[in-house]
């Protein structure tokens, strides 16, 4: 048997395919290194800041979020759409390379930390959001079951190779350049996508004929996105999916901050390094053998709603036992499951809307409701702890709660996909019929 009818019987990835979801891998693999060599330096800041703090920033990253959604809306609108992701990617590469010789210029450390972490975050929500945004429009709906498990293995690979190198680098000349590193390692996003768009007409295939889109600009008003946003009840369910996972990862965040304000920055970004890089193997194994099979054979509602049915679980066994080894297995959870299996799923919802709505709506979704999420859990958070004193069993169990009824909303986005992607299927064959029955 040939490797490549080798590698399709294992990952259901045909031939014609393999070239396209091969460099597809590789920018995942490249913008996922990138955030993960900075996220440690981030989070380890965290620790020296207050719960109420941390909540203050966050409510602040909310606000900087929908400004620069809308602004991004405004690109999409005057951009041709073949430049439009590589425009992103390079201008956030420059402004990292700008945070790195900044840092030295501006005297309040403080102040620059607080600035780099809202400026991480927004990167790290923004970045994944129009990566998918990209592979929705490259790939058909049902390319999108096949293969973005497989594509999502390229983030976990990354994920995996960022905090190998930050560990490298912080033993050797220590944390501070990561930045810059990250903001090199970024600049090969640019050719990458560049590539990809024109394998989509050469390669794969894609089933829908927007081939030539690429060259012309999506136009339409700036803010439609926020407008479609409003008035669409499928996006208004992924928002709702979205702000539940929230709930359940700030929870895991405070309590992982509280739990390392006694170590030293150098410190933490190792742990942090170490738990991200473990967290990252077992997503990788998680897309490699099981996300397609799991959206292929067992359907969307099972693996959307897989993964907060076992964080509910999970929460349980914390509430009874509230140490610090179940909640790090929480972690290794709660981020390998959302990785490999609902994060994958997700992306695949919005392969069943338009492309202005994958390119306008997706940020207001991806970007601004799970900030707006963050914004308010981490209030929610902050009052709940610094403010009446509930302890980690009060809080696992409130989040339990949160858990069962984020499974319940999966299971009905599964199959609202499910019932879109069958009508997109009765069209296509209505319209061929149609043809057909023209030529005759």
């Amino acid at each position: 048997m040939r490797p490549a009818e080798l590698f399709k019987s294992a990952t259901l990835i045909e031939e014609n395919e393999q070239k396209a979801v091969f460099m597809s891998f590789l920018l995942a693999f490249i913008l996922m290194a990138s955030y993960y060599t900075l996220r440690p330096l981030r989070d380890a800041m965290a620790s020296d800041w207050s719960n109420t703090e941390i909540s203050i920033l966050w409510n602040i990253q909310f606000f900087l979020s929908l400004g620069f959604v809308a602004l991004y809306g405004v690109a999409v609108s005057r951009v041709k759409f073949r430049y439009l992701v590589p425009a992103i990617y390079g201008f956030f590469a420059l402004s990292f390379f700008c945070f790195y010789f900044g840092s030295y210029l501006i005297t309040d450390k403080t102040l620059i930390d607080k600035g780099f972490y809202l400026w991480v975050s927004l990167f790290s929500l923004f970045h994944v959001s129009v990566f998918w945004s990209l592979m929705a429009d490259l790939y058909s709906k049902e390319q999108c079951q096949r293969l973005f498990g497989f594509i999502a293995l390229g983030a976990s690979a990354g994920a995996i190779g960022g905090p190998l190198l930050a560990t490298i680098f912080i033993a050797i000349v220590g944390s501070e350049i990561l930045i810059l590193w990250a903001s090199f390692l970024m600049m090969f996003s640019l050719p990458l996508t560049l590539y990809l768009q024109n394998l989509k007409s050469m390669e794969f295939g894609k089933l829908e004929s927007d081939s030539d889109l690429s060259k012309t600009i999506i136009g339409g008003n700036p803010l439609e996105g926020f407008k479609d946003f409003v008035f669409n009840p499928y996006l208004i369910g992924i928002a709702f999916f979205i702000m539940l996972y929230t709930a359940i990862s700030s929870f895991a965040y405070f309590e992982q901050t509280n739990l390392l304000r006694d170590y030293s920055l150098d410190d933490r970004v190792g742990i942090l390094s170490i738990l991200a890089l473990a967290v990252n193997v077992l997503t990788f194994g998680l897309g490699f053998f099981v996300t397609g099979r799991l959206a292929t054979r067992w359907g969307m509602p099972i693996t959307l709603s897989v993964v907060p049915f076992l964080m509910c679980g999970a929460l349980l066994v914390l509430a009874f036992a509230p140490m610090l080894t179940v909640l790090l297995l929480l972690q290794i959870v709660r981020q390998a499951g959302n990785y490999g299996v609902t994060k994958p799923a997700r992306e695949m919802l919005f392969a069943a809307v338009t492309r202005e709505s994958r390119f306008k709506s997706k940020p207001v979704v991806d970007v601004a409701i799970y900030r707006g999420g963050d914004a308010i859990w981490s209030s929610v958070f902050a009052f709940l702890t610094d403010g009446i004193g509930l302890g980690i069993t009060a809080m696992a169990a409130i989040g339990a709660g949160i858990a069962g009824i984020w499974a319940a909303v999966g299971l009905f986005l599964g199959r609202e996909f499910d019932l879109r992607i069958n009508q997109h299927s009765v069209s296509k064959v209505s319209n061929a019929s149609k043809k057909i029955g023209m030529n005759d």
